[in-house]
């Protein structure tokens, strides 16, 4: 049977009489799902406060700490996104400078990628989706050089390009390139820098949708790191069991790529997150 529908204050009294939840100011209980949603409030952040295997509330739960955890998965979400767009800026210019020094419009050319037989299918849809975006009516700029030069360069049309599409692409690269693009991070080999990309579009695409970040996961996973083996992190049948496709995974994957002064300034604003969630929650401990 659907759920019925529920008012916001037939919501509240669901909070407190059926899930026990703790409500100690009424107004602002009803404010918060007015503004976020009953789903994507309670629904998606109630994991933490519920006993393992069991349906019920840690006893004492308050609604004001279910809400905290949604405003520190909130401040993450643009925390890892500024920095996240720091990367793909940074991979964006050093796309478009190594391929542009073959040739203006080399990108548009399939055999300038790695056209082997298993990258044939998606190097044609690459080309293909680079070739529309030239054509487009979306961007002034591209509008402009195409209608004043004739002519859409890699470095003016890979300022329309998806974290997503620039991670495809440097996928695709042939080897020189990729090994001048992965040369700018010390430490980091041509595969090391694809994993970490495939990995960093997926967290990038949940930030910026508002989704739930703390706890995603995803299919793919970045490489195993020297920091793997330094951290000390767990081993299961010699695979780790964190740090590989999860929030962990991208905290690694900005040692790697972002300077270092600017990865301690974003380390020590995510332990300041961490404590201010920590310090408004008695059920959520530390580890």
């Amino acid at each position: 049977m659907p759920k019925p529908f529920l008012t916001y204050e037939q919501q509240l009294v669901k909070l407190r009489d059926e899930k026990c939840i703790v409500i100690e100011n009424e107004s602002m209980t009803l404010s918060k799902l007015q503004q976020v949603g009953y789903y994507s409030l309670v629904s998606g952040y109630k994991h933490l406060f519920r006993i393992p295997t069991q349906k019920t509330y840690k006893g004492g739960t308050t609604f004001r700490e279910i809400v905290a955890l949604y405003e520190f998965d909130e401040s993450l979400r643009e925390l890892f996104l500024h920095y996240l767009l720091h990367i793909e800026r940074h991979i964006r210019s050093l796309l478009s400078y190594y391929f542009t020094e073959k040739s203006q419009s080399a990108y548009l050319t399939k055999t300038n990628y790695n056209y082997a037989r298993k990258h044939q299918q998606g190097i044609d849809r690459l080309v293909n989706d680079l070739q529309k975006l030239t054509q487009t009516t979306q961007h002034s700029y591209i509008a402009y050089q195409r209608n004043t030069y004739h002519n859409v360069p890699l470095w003016v049309l890979v300022n329309a390009l998806t974290f997503g599409t620039l991670s495809k692409m440097y996928f695709f690269f042939q080897s020189d390139l990729q090994s001048k693009v992965s040369k700018n991070f010390p430490h980091v080999n041509e595969k090391q820098l694809g994993q970490f990309l495939s990995v960093m579009t997926k967290f990038r695409n949940v930030c910026a949708h508002n989704e739930r970040l703390f706890s995603y996961r995803s299919k793919d996973a970045i490489p195993d790191t020297v920091l793997h083996a330094k951290l000390k992190i767990t081993k299961e049948q010699s695979l780790y069991q964190h740090g590989k496709n999860d929030l962990f995974a991208v905290v690694i994957a900005f040692r790697y790529l972002l300077p270092k002064e600017e990865f301690l300034v974003f380390k020590r604003a995510l332990a300041a997150e961490i404590d201010k969630f920590l310090n408004s929650t008695s059920h959520v401990s530390e580890e």
